[in-house]
């Protein structure tokens, strides 16, 4: 028994099979006509039946391409499935997906399935240009059976050697749109001429608005990822700016230095932190470098605003903050990040640590007042009371100084009586000595320092005055003090204002105008005539004797030696031993007359008759 019309319907059999169906009832004795009938309601069934599977096959393409939108975060993925899906359903040479470049007025291709050709898929057309750039502008569905002598479309060289390669004739294009504004197009593509019934369009257009929707979804999920990232960025920072306030904390609860802290910072910054001080000398240094250029403008800004500030333009990654207390300017941090940018939690987190450098400046200030207050009074007590008393030198001794031997002094008279003392108390105490500001004067002295005239320089420098005088002594600690007061009263009455010496510099002068008494002839008869005296009393010669002698003789040798009832020979070489012993210029006008007078001195002090 041959195959009925029913069998074939199941089956999906082609068209010709109908016939023979037809023709082989007929043979059977049926009659032509009701063959016919049946043979017409069969191929109708058979069309409807196609029409149905063709729907099912449509839906179930879009459905699995609705369900990939789940893996949205493989937007390339998708995209390929669904030019891949259009071009099976379409039966379709090729299938490609554009997107509009608005910066760029063209549309680029974002993927293929079924180009012949690499250089097809790196197309770049404008809008407006050919029928893919057409339905990327117009955002309408457009097709051509065949394009290349279709008019209808604006025509370019490069489009239409591209259409070639890929031997591209009828092609179908409709636009991806999202909340009503084209973003690109998908097109189908066939090789040969042939029309785009409304079925084929419809089908196109669902699967455009699929991948309309991925690309959407795509962008919403990368939205939401940078968002995440940017809140994870946020508390990572916000973290470490805790974790930075807790260190900070730490520190200054234990004591920490400007240097300290700024390390503390470097590492909290990723930077480099530097400590400078309002003159812009470095006070703590993390990092490397010295005071950068704009400094100045920063700190200007920053104070102003009581907000860290950057750099000029030409320095951005720098950022300048200030450690203040009310308008006090302390110090300034200057940051130079190493990394990225600073962000604003690390931004706050520098202006957090501004201010635990102006909280460890101002302890610091406060303890060196109260050293500074402690040991100058200590030096007032010495020099009103006197080394020998028990209870100074039991707080010399806490400040870890011996009251016996020499100190050296230096002292100095300025109109900045508070501000000049402290000053000197820090050059005090880097030379571990002691400073305070009494009878009216600034006085510096330091325990076995052996070049009075170099301390005396530097209190000069410290001070900051134009020209300050400065009288400097060695010895015991008070007569030292004395005899600096005394030498510098004297270049004072002088005139000689601005300079720095010792008594030895001034000879009799400092006697007359200095206000000398006993200690101090004593100190000037041997600073004229000491190495002389030493040498007598060594030897038991009589230089000092003949060194009158020559002077009372008006420097006459030949009357010297008669005075002395010696050969002029003696004579000679006794004035020699003299010059080896104060030097060549002892005869010089200046150096004669202390030497006549310390002589004369002498003789008073021994008892002997005055010449």
């Amino acid at each position: 028994m041959g195959r009925s019309f029913l069998d074939l319907l199941w089956s999906d059999a082609p068209r010709e099979e109908y016939d023979v169906v037809r023709d082989q009832q007929v043979a059977s004795g049926r009659s032509a006509a009701e063959a016919q009938r049946a043979h017409a309601r069969a191929l109708a069934l058979a069309d409807r039946l196609a029409g149905h599977r063709n729907r099912e096959a449509e839906l179930a393409a879009l459905n699995e391409t609705a369900a990939d939108l789940v893996a949205i975060r493989d937007l390339d993925r998708v995209l390929g499935a669904i030019v891949r899906r259009a071009r099976q359903l379409l039966r379709a040479d090729m299938t490609y997906l554009s997107l509009n470049d608005e910066a760029e007025g063209a549309s680029y291709m974002r993927v293929t399935d079924g180009a012949l050709t690499q250089a097809f898929g790196r197309l770049r057309l404008p809008l407006g240009t050919g029928l893919l750039g057409l339905v990327a502008q117009a955002g309408a569905p457009y097709f051509t059976e065949d394009y290349q002598s279709d008019d209808r479309f604006l025509h370019r060289g490069f489009i239409d050697e591209a259409v070639d390669g890929e031997r591209i004739r009828a092609i179908l294009g409709v636009p991806l749109v999202v909340d009503g504004e084209v973003i690109g197009a998908l097109l189908a593509v066939h090789r040969v001429v042939r029309p785009f019934p409304p079925g084929e369009v419809a089908l196109l257009t669902s699967f455009a608005a699929h991948a309309a929707v991925a690309l959407e979804n795509a962008r919403l999920f990368e939205d939401a990822d940078a968002a995440n990232a940017e809140l994870r960025r946020r508390t990572e920072s916000v973290e470490r700016a805790a974790q930075a306030h807790d260190r900070l904390t730490d520190a200054l609860v234990a004591g920490a230095g400007v240097a300290q802290v700024a390390a503390v910072l470097e590492t909290a910054l990723d930077a480099d932190v530097r400590v400078l001080d309002p003159d812009g000398e470095p006070l703590a240094h993390a990092g490397g470098g010295g005071a950068p250029p704009g400094l100045d403008a920063a700190v200007e800004v920053a104070r102003r605003t009581g907000r860290s500030a950057h750099l000029p333009e030409t320095d951005p990654g720098t950022w300048v903050a200030v450690a203040a207390a009310g308008e006090e300017h302390l110090g300034t941090l200057v940051v130079e990040a190493t990394g990225p940018p600073l962000e604003p939690a690390q931004v706050r987190t520098l202006e957090r640590g501004a201010l635990a450098v102006a909280l460890v400046l101002l302890f610091a200030r406060t303890e060196a007042e109260a050293e500074e207050r402690v040991r100058g009074e200590l030096l007032v007590d010495l020099l009103v009371d006197g080394t020998d008393e028990p209870r100074l030198r039991e707080r010399a001794r806490r400040q870890n100084l011996a009251l016996d031997g020499p100190w050296a002094v230096a002292l100095t008279r300025t109109d900045d009586l508070r501000g000049d003392a402290r000053r000197a108390a820090r050059l005090a105490g880097a030379r571990g000595g002691l400073s305070a500001a009494h009878e009216e004067a600034v006085v510096v002295a330091v325990p076995d320092e052996p070049d009075a005239r170099g301390l005396g320089r530097a209190l000069a420098d410290a001070v900051g005055a134009d020209g300050p005088t400065v009288g400097v002594h060695t010895g015991p600690l008070d007569r030292a003090y004395d005899e600096a007061r005394r030498c510098h009263d004297a270049l004072v009455s002088l005139g000689r204002t601005g300079e720095v010496a010792e008594p030895g510099d001034l000879g009799l002068v400092r006697l007359v105008l200095g206000g000398g008494g006993p200690e101090q002839v004593g100190d000037f008869v041997r600073g004229a005539l000491g190495p002389v005296l030493d040498y007598d009393a060594d030897h038991h010669t009589a230089l000092v004797a003949t060194l009158d002698a020559w002077f009372a003789a008006g420097a006459s040798p030949r009357r010297t030696a008669t005075a002395l009832h010696v050969h002029a020979n003696t004579v000679a070489q006794r004035l020699d031993r003299v010059t080896q012993l104060l030097g060549e210029g002892w005869r010089d006008p200046t150096r004669a007359l202390d030497l006549q007078l310390a002589l004369r001195m002498h003789r008073l002090r021994s008892g002997g008759p005055p010449t």
